[in-house]
């Protein structure tokens, strides 16, 4: 799952071939300036339609965007919801 919400997060936020790289490990929110509140909003719009869930408000936070892990760690429990 870490390969497919990379590849949503770079096309989301444009980065191309920049996130070819990123790990579990690699901070977003902070560390990427293409990461802003509109994009945020964005990326859960189209983690919502690839993965046929819905994020509540009060679910989105700063932690969430923290990593790509911490990212992925979230789709993985929205899914298994």
């Amino acid at each position: 799952m870490l390969e497919e919400v990379r590849e949503i997060v770079a096309q989301a936020l444009q980065l191309g071939e920049r996130a070819a790289d990123f790990t579990a490990e690699t901070p977003l929110l902070g560390s990427l300036p293409e990461l802003d509140s509109f994009a945020v909003v964005t990326l859960v719009t189209t983690l919502e339609d690839e993965y046929e869930f819905i994020v509540d408000d009060d679910e989105i936070s700063a932690d969430t965007f923290a990593t790509l892990g911490t990212l992925v760690a979230f789709v993985e429990g929205k899914c298994n919801a």
